[in-house]
């Protein structure tokens, strides 16, 4: 199959390493992934180039060009699959998508759609999503907003839990140098993060285990309010701001466990990279972050917006053996069992086929 995934860019995130390991596994399968940005190339997309993908960045500057140009590329490109990625990509490519002909039009929203919502992105979206065949939550709580939200048919809204590559472990004379019990946070650096919220709860803390760490991997919009929040509160020396890394194992490799803080969520795929190493975890309440660590039992869950329950998570998880042992075990087998790339794909595969056999049935049994 001829498979063209449309997504906002190709920089650093969660997003776009999904969609090219997905487009990895695919041509290993024997199929034609291409990628499609409506902005910027970014660091993976370059990578894919250098992998000889087809990959074409700024698609159009604006709504009316881009729904142009990608009318004007599926006539040409004749593919069997279009795969939007969130809801940019849904309303820049749906409706050029459906006018080319295209057999199956996939839309996967990998947020949780939570309140507050923009009003103008969501009714953009509901014009783009009566295009597509398939409506795609990445968790129970993203399909079940879905529902509540877009006035479309029931049978149009599945779920398909996200997956990933499995991280190889480094070595420790690869891994960057620590000291004391470590906590690593991997992804954006952006408000919905929360990352006040953790430097509080760590602050908090370090009160009774003075050895405690904090890596912080990403870059975005809070990065140097965050920076300076952290030589405000005292606890610069112990809090690190490694950047953005294009390889993230050697720091999940060095870690005691990781650490999301977020105020909404779909399926973070840090999260998920950290169950593959076996990383215990603590997280909010929320989305699909959660379902997952219930699912798996490998981690703590504690309310958002409250600093003292997840500082005392960090303490009992640093100070517990045990309860660690057991919820690194159980992550590598919830990985295993559920969110390798390989079950994802699968699951895509079938949405496709079953969309291009029979387009008004119902979805398949997963």
């Amino acid at each position: 199959m001829k498979i063209a995934h449309v997504v906002d860019c190709m920089e650093i995130g969660g997003v776009e390493t999904l969609v090219a390991q997905m487009c990895r596994l695919q041509r290993a399968q024997g199929h034609d992934p291409q990628v499609y940005t409506v902005g910027t190339l970014g660091i993976l997309g370059k990578q894919m180039l250098e992998e000889e993908f087809l990959v074409r960045a700024q698609v159009g500057r604006h709504l009316v060009d881009s729904a142009r140009n990608f009318l004007s590329i599926f006539k040409e490109l004749r593919p069997d699959v279009v795969h939007l990625h969130n809801p940019t990509p849904a309303f820049y490519a749906g409706p050029g998508a459906r006018l080319a002909g295209v057999p199956c039009i996939i839309s996967t929203r990998h947020g949780l759609v939570a309140p507050p919502r923009r009003f103008t992105t969501e009714l953009k979206y509901a014009f783009a999503a009566v295009c597509c065949d398939w409506i795609v939550g990445v968790c129970d709580a993203t399909v079940a907003n879905l529902q509540k939200l877009h006035a479309l048919p029931a049978r149009k809204i599945v779920r398909v839990f996200n997956g990933t590559t499995p991280l190889s472990r480094v070595e420790k004379d690869q891994c960057p140098a620590k000291c004391g019990f470590t906590l690593l946070y991997v992804g954006r650096l952006a408000p919905v993060k929360n990352h006040t919220l953790l430097l509080q709860a760590f602050r908090a803390a370090r009160t009774s285990i003075s050895n405690l760490r904090l890596w912080i991997v990403g870059d975005g919009s809070e990065r140097q309010m965050l920076e300076r929040l952290a030589r405000d509160t005292g606890i610069s020396l112990q809090v690190t701001f490694w950047g953005q890394q294009l390889n993230v194992a050697p720091y999940f490799s060095a870690a005691d466990a990781f650490i999301m803080s977020s105020n909404s969520e779909g399926l973070p795929i840090s999260l998920l990279q950290a169950f593959s190493l076996g990383l215990p975890a603590i997280v909010t309440d929320v989305g699909g972050m959660s379902e997952a660590v219930r699912h798996a039992q490998a981690s703590l869950i504690v309310p958002g917006e409250d600093p003292a329950a997840l500082s005392a998570a960090i303490v009992h998880l640093a100070k517990s053996d045990s309860d660690r042992q057991r919820y690194s075990q159980n992550a590598l087998a919830s990985f295993n069992a559920r969110f390798t790339l390989d079950t994802m794909v699968s699951a895509y595969s079938e949405l496709y086929r079953t969309s291009k056999r029979h387009p008004d049935t119902d979805p398949p049994r997963r």
